[in-house]
């Protein structure tokens, strides 16, 4: 079965759910920059090849930040968000289409290239933690771009989005503290909060990053919210240590946080490691080890 036939029997389905035209439209604030007037053609090409395919995606990255914020910068590329089953859709529809596609890594992350130009389709994050669902789409809001309708990824996922983009070469902090400065009202903190459940002290993080930027704006992030998180940390505060030495550095960057796990002991990301000090011996003391 080829890409067509393949989008032509997700389409019903599509519009049953969350149909593009009866979705909540958005002001633009702002678009980024493209590099070149090349960039711009491929762009408004590939933008016209996504609308028509009808496989449902979410417009992201840099994009989504100058729609929500005003920021303008360059950019090189595209960020397209897809649920997983459809990511294979997507590529093999612009493979038809004359594209060069890649498989950059089959956990999260394709390519959609014509010559030096390319777009990212994205359905998870690379650390696992962000599976892109249909709630995505509908909470996304509505946008015009290049004379279509396009969904655009909803403030709370974009920022979900970006909590874990932390390496030596990339950080998005600042992007998530822009778009609480100038989205917040548009946030849904209860599905952020629920997002980010298992990893509430990295959205504490970077609640108290904004507060420290913006001291004259504190009272953008709900005091409830606020108040959550720091009970969640009193409470922990008062559990013993954990037995198992794991480094969640991982989850932000795989490389910075290498010697970690390879010589200092410390567990990868689902993976084991040394147990801490002491505790060994305890358990060999107890009959478990």
């Amino acid at each position: 079965m080829n890409a067509e036939a393949n989008a032509a029997q997700s389409l019903p389905r599509e519009k049953a759910t969350h149909p593009v035209d009866t979705m909540p439209g958005m002001e633009v604030k702002a678009a980024p920059t493209l590099a070149d007037a090349d960039s711009e053609a491929f762009v408004a090409e590939a933008v016209e090849d996504l609308a028509k395919c009808h496989i449902p995606f979410l417009l992201a990255g840099t994009f989504a930040i100058s729609a929500y914020t005003g920021i303008t910068r360059q950019t090189k590329d595209l960020d397209i968000f897809c649920k997983a089953g459809d990511y294979a859709r997507i590529l093999a529809h612009f493979k038809d289409k004359g594209y060069h596609i890649e498989v950059e890594d089959d956990r999260w992350l394709g390519k959609v290239k014509k010559g030096r130009h390319f777009f990212d389709v994205i359905f998870a994050a690379s650390n696992g933690t962000m599976p892109i669902s249909d709630a995505w789409f509908e909470n996304a809001r509505q946008i015009e771009m290049n004379g279509h309708k396009v969904r655009i990824i909803a403030p709370t996922e974009l920022i979900w989005s970006k909590c874990f983009v932390q390496l030596r070469h990339r950080y998005d902090g600042g992007d998530i503290v822009h778009m609480i400065l100038r989205a917040h009202d548009q946030i849904d903190w209860e599905r952020l909060l629920n997002h980010m459940e298992v990893h509430w002290e990295v959205l504490l993080i970077h609640l108290l990053n904004f507060r420290w930027i913006y001291p004259t704006e504190r009272d953008k992030v709900p005091d409830w919210l606020l108040d959550e998180l720091l009970d969640r940390l009193k409470a922990q505060r008062e559990l013993p240590l954990p037995q198992m030495k794991i480094c969640r550095g991982r989850m932000f960057s795989r490389v910075d946080f290498e010697i970690d796990v390879k010589e200092w002991g410390f567990a990868d990301v689902g993976g084991e490691g040394d147990l801490r000090d002491g505790v060994e011996e305890e358990m060999a003391q107890g009959g478990l080890a």
